[in-house]
């Protein structure tokens, strides 16, 4: 199954992470089959997403870790994913 989660970059005490689309069963750091944005908590949570390829992800069936939820309803992601499920 896939999942869209958390992969750790930068330095000791200066963390900065990527999204990625990747196997749920891989290690943390593990190869990724899709970078799909980052996150920088250290910036204001700066947050850099790729929307269409998240969106293609999240239909085709990804399951978002719940860190990575709340990234994207931050992002108002969510909200277009959930009112594309409605139609």
């Amino acid at each position: 199954m896939l999942k869209l989660r958390l992969t750790r970059l930068g330095d000791k005490k200066r963390p900065s992470y990527r999204i990625v689309a990747m196997e749920a069963l891989s290690k943390r750091d593990g190869g990724a089959i899709a970078y799909l944005g980052n996150y920088f908590p250290l910036e204001d949570s700066k947050v850099v997403l790729k929307e269409e390829e998240i969106l293609n992800y999240l239909k085709n069936g990804a399951q978002p870790t719940r860190t990575v939820k709340s990234i994207l309803v931050k992002a108002g992601l969510w909200a277009k994913f959930e009112e594309s499920k409605k139609k």
